[in-house]
């Protein structure tokens, strides 16, 4: 009996130990993998249109097996909405690295900025004017918005930390948003030559002209 004490000691540790990082490489490789698809499917849907891309050409170019698409992807659509999820997530994220003595308004046009500042402008304008283009992936666009406007609410609210602001946050978020989706299709109706940054601020400088 004694000589199993030493055994028991050594055996608790090897188990979270060794169990401990499994289930982060495997977050992280499915992660990857779904990162592969997704940037798969970008390229092509650019360079071919969204139509005519199949989702096997998708899984061909990622190197992987069409069952593989579906494991991450129920349809091409969805891999459109996970741009755009993706997108707002980074959005609250910047939101919440703004500095404390920010207004809302100020942090949330910065992160807006910062946010896109890490988008290349000619793959944004493509994917907008694809997305304008393509009845299905038009309707998804709009409801987009209505994410967007909800992860900037609560990127705001989280960033106040007082229920009395979340009224103001979600005003803030929807008109900033509001602001944000007069000022895209302004941006790609123009030729998008303006840098997206620069149409952010002049956007935001609208506003504030407005609420003057």
């Amino acid at each position: 009996m004694k000589a199993s004490k030493p055994a028991g000691r050594s055996a608790k540790p090897l188990s979270p130990g060794g169990k401990s990082p499994a289930p982060g490489l495997r977050a992280r490789k499915q992660q990857q993998t779904r990162e592969r698809l997704k940037r798969a499917a970008m390229a092509l849907f650019l360079e071919r249109g969204f139509e005519t891309t199949t989702i096997d050409d998708i899984a061909a170019k990622a190197e992987m097996s069409r069952r593989s698409f579906f494991h991450y992807f129920a349809s091409k659509e969805d891999v459109v909405a996970a741009w755009q999820e993706d997108a707002a997530a980074a959005l609250v994220a910047a939101i919440l690295a703004r500095p404390a003595d920010e207004s809302m308004l100020t942090a949330a046009e910065n992160a807006i900025t910062a946010a896109i500042k890490r988008i290349d402008p000619a793959e944004a304008a493509a994917m907008s004017r694809l997305k304008r283009d393509n009845p299905a992936l038009h309707a998804r666009d709009q409801r987009k918005y209505e994410k967007l406007e909800q992860a900037l609410a609560e990127g705001l609210a989280q960033r106040s930390g007082r229920k009395s602001d979340r009224q103001k946050a979600r005003l803030v978020a929807m008109i900033a948003t509001g602001a944000m989706r007069v000022g895209g299709e302004s941006w790609i109706g123009e030729g998008a030559r303006e840098k997206p940054e620069a149409f952010v601020k002049r956007t935001f400088d609208a506003i504030r002209a407005i609420l003057k």
